[in-house]
């Protein structure tokens, strides 16, 4: 099938993401100064280099890499993304924040591995689901296997402990196993099976109850438990309809803990108050529509499962993120696509962008 040209609608959404996001994050990072021990310069370096140079090569690259030559590769990507994943658990390369153990040192560069795992997993499952056919309808022989699949890397992301990224990547493979014409009855079958693992989970891991109770009553441990979105709830609030100002964010001084991270948004709701987060807001439902739209389009059910898969990640995380910020949403740590701090995060966004750039070339 002949090529055409890329969807410019997305990737002229992307253009603005990103450089909304650079600003952002520019205004966001002035916050480290007042924090001993952080460095602007490091970390505006890590951004640029890994996210916005090494994200934006592999977004062009793989847009111009026929998608379909994922499949033959599939297996080998998703084993590689998976030991890369497993190596946080090696003493000298596995490093430990927060009582977490997700990110890898390679020659002084840190790394979140598990963004790599997102993007082999979705390969392999598109793959997986796609090669089907009737057999998706089949318990045994279609959900069953398709449980072992996501189980496995459950049992990673488990281990680490990152919940919020497993629940993210599950929700993409269940949209993903939808989109393959799985039937609503395991679909039912499975999301029963999670809610009562996720409360088996939460009540053997008291951060995620917590997390779910501070979620309810904010209020009741102000400065504990509560203080990133009590902060957070502030910066928003005092933002008004047209916001402080760019760069005059009061909150990321010493106030909101991660300001580059997952409190980003509450920075820039801040300095552009109502007015601007709806333009934000509007910006990834955009971006939202128009990639769920090639997704329908897709000449295949490969392309259509990769860009489901990519794009029900990308989306998921960003409106869990905001919301969140906003108190409507349990916290979860889940950095904002294309704004947050994280080069790794960033590199791995653009090449799914890349990849659903890719199958916009090949539409019906």
């Amino acid at each position: 099938m002949k090529a055409k040209s890329v969807d410019t609608i997305l990737l002229g959404l992307v253009i603005v993401l990103v450089v909304s996001g650079c600003l952002i994050f520019s205004s966001a990072s002035l916050g480290l100064l007042a924090r001993s021990g952080a460095s602007f310069s490091s970390v505006a370096f890590n951004q640029f280099l890994f996210g916005i140079v090494g994200g934006g090569a592999m977004m062009f690259l793989l847009s111009n890499i026929y998608y379909r030559n994922l499949r033959q590769y599939a297996f080998y990507i998703f084993i590689f993304s998976v030991l890369i994943t497993l190596a946080v658990f090696i003493p000298g390369i596995g490093a430990t924040h927060g009582g977490a153990t997700r990110w890898i040192n390679v020659f002084g560069f840190s790394m979140q591995p598990a963004e790599i795992l997102k993007i082999g997993f979705v390969i392999y499952v598109a793959t997986w689901l796609s090669g089907m056919n009737q057999y998706i309808t089949s318990f045994k022989s279609g959900t069953l296997p398709f449980i072992g699949i996501v189980g496995f890397v459950g049992a990673i992301m488990l281990m680490q402990p990152d919940t919020d990224t497993f629940m993210i990547m599950a929700a993409a493979a269940l949209a993903m196993f939808i989109t393959a014409g799985g039937r609503w009855r395991d679909v039912g079958i499975m999301v029963v099976s999670a809610i009562v693992l996720l409360a088996i989970v939460a009540f053997t891991r008291p951060y995620i109850m917590d997390r779910l109770t501070t979620f309810m009553h904010p209020e009741d441990d102000p400065q504990g438990a509560g203080y990133q979105i009590q902060q957070s709830l502030i910066a928003v609030g005092s933002g008004g309809f047209t916001g402080r100002g760019f760069g005059q964010s009061i909150q990321k001084f010493e106030y909101l803990p991660e300001p580059i991270g997952d409190s980003i948004f509450a920075v820039y709701a801040e300095e552009f108050g109502f007015v601007g987060s709806v333009l934000l807001i509007l910006l990834f439902l955009g971006f939202t529509f128009r990639g769920f739209k090639i997704a329908a389009v897709a000449h295949d059910m490969f392309g259509m499962l990769l860009v489901v898969g990519f794009m029900t990640i990308i989306v998921l995380q960003a409106f869990l993120n905001m919301g969140a910020m906003l108190g409507v949403a349990p916290l979860s740590g889940l950095p904002l696509p294309f704004i947050s701090h994280g080069g790794t995060a960033l590199l791995a966004t653009l090449t799914m962008v890349g990849i659903v750039l890719n199958v916009s070339k090949y539409r019906k």
